[in-house]
C-alpha cells in the first residue's frame, strides 16, 4: 500500500481574521491535496504577527510532510511572510537575484516604476526555491518543506499548479455515500458501533434538513475497498433493521 503523507496549511493575514476578507483557498488546497492523495490534516489561521507565523510554520513543518501558507507576499509594509519565514527557519530574508531582475523587466516592459514597494516582492529566504506566479509575475517559493504562497486565489491556484507535481503522492482515500431517511438521533448508537467495529474507515454524518423533514447523509472512508464496502454493507444493515421495525 503506497504511504501516508500529510500536509498542513497557515493562512496568513488580519483581513481573514477580521471578516473583511472571505478565505476561498482552503477549501480549494483540501480538493487538490485529496485528489492526488495527501491528508489535510491541519489549518492554522494567524495575524499578520511574525512571532504568530513563526510559531505556526515551525509547530506544523515539524509535524507534517508538507505546509502550505497563503497570504503575506505583497508589496505592503504588512507582507511580512517572507521575513517570517526566514525568521523560523534561521536565515537572512534578502532580494533574490533572479526574481527582482524578473520583476524589474516586468514593470519596464509595462512601464511602471520598479519602486521600493515593488522589490519587496523579490525578498525572499536565503535557500529557498522560487514558484511561478503565471498570473502577476512575483514569485513564490518554497524552503524546507513548506511552500510560501499568495493570498489572491487565482494567484494561489496558479502557483498551486506549479506545486503540484513536484509533491508526493500517497495513498488514496476511497468514499462511497449511504442515504440514511432517519435523523442522527436515530442512527447514533448504531453508527457509533459500526465505526468501533472497523477503525480502519472514517464515517461521516452529515445531517439534512428540507421541508419539515430530517435525514442524514452518511459517507465511508477509506484506503481499503474491502474495508469500506464492509463497513457501508454493515451501515446498510442497520439501516434496514430501523426500517423493518418501524414498519412493524
Amino acid at each position: 500500500m503506497a504511504e501516508i503523507v500529510t500536509g498542513a496549511m497557515v493562512v496568513i493575514g488580519d483581513e481573514i481574521l477580521s471578516g473583511r476578507t472571505k478565505d476561498k483557498n482552503i477549501g480549494h488546497l483540501a480538493d487538490v491535496l485529496t485528489a492526488i492523495g495527501v491528508d489535510l490534516r491541519e489549518v492554522r489561521v494567524v495575524a499578520d504577527e511574525q512571532d504568530d507565523i513563526v510559531a505556526a510554520v515551525n509547530a506544523l513543518r515539524s509535524r507534517y510532510d508538507y505546509v502550505f501558507t497563503t497570504g503575506g507576499i505583497g508589496p505592503t509594509h504588512d507582507d511580512i511572510t517572507a521575513d517570517s519565514i526566514a525568521a523560523a527557519f534561521g536565515v537572512p530574508c534578502d532580494y533574490d537575484a533572479k526574481a527582482y531582475a524578473m520583476l524589474e523587466a516586468h514593470y519596464a516592459a509595462r512601464g511602471l516604476d520598479f519602486t521600493d514597494a515593488r522589490k519587496r516582492m523579490a525578498r525572499m529566504p536565503v535557500g529557498a526555491v522560487h514558484i511561478d506566479n503565471p498570473v502577476s509575475m512575483a514569485p513564490g517559493f518554497r524552503i524546507g518543506n513548506v511552500h510560501v504562497m499568495a493570498g489572491v486565489p487565482a494567484i494561489f491556484q496558479a502557483m498551486l499548479d506549479n506545486v503540484v507535481p513536484t509533491l508526493r503522492s500517497g495513498a488514496k482515500l476511497l468514499s462511497d455515500m449511504v442515504h440514511c431517511p432517519y435523523g442522527e438521533g436515530t442512527i447514533g448508537d448504531g453508527l457509533t458501533a459500526i465505526q468501533k467495529a472497523h477503525p480502519d474507515t472514517i464515517i461521516g454524518s452529515y445531517p439534512k434538513y428540507l421541508d419539515g423533514r430530517f435525514w442524514t447523509e452518511l459517507v465511508v472512508r477509506s484506503r481499503d475497498a474491502g474495508k469500506l464496502a464492509a463497513a457501508k454493507a454493515e451501515i446498510e444493515s442497520m439501516l434496514a433493521g430501523i426500517a423493518a421495525t418501524k414498519a412493524s
